[in-house]
């Protein structure tokens, strides 16, 4: 993710890189977490037969968790309806 031709693609596609600050390993936890959900939830549960379906089938994942898929950790809520509490409370 350091390598100065990953960084120009990168730039290329108009795309900001995020990385975990230096010695701070744990930054990226909620990011691993999110992914093991997926994974777990929808990826080993099927076989892809084209690398378009597998993308079509991590957005659909990634609408329904952000919009349909409440969680206990935000109070029964989605992660939508939380940002909407946090905005609307600021």
């Amino acid at each position: 993710y350091t390598n100065k031709l990953f960084r120009a693609k990168i730039e290329q596609a108009g795309m900001t890189q995020s990385m975990s600050r230096v010695a701070h390993c744990l930054d990226n936890g909620p990011m691993e977490g999110f992914w093991g959900i997926l994974k777990r939830e929808m990826y080993y549960r099927r076989r892809f037969t084209s690398r378009q379906e597998l993308v079509e089938s991590i957005e659909e994942y990634i609408r329904y968790y952000t919009y349909d898929r409440p969680q206990r950790h935000l109070g029964i809520r989605t992660p939508s309806e939380y940002h909407e509490k946090l905005v609307g409370a600021a």
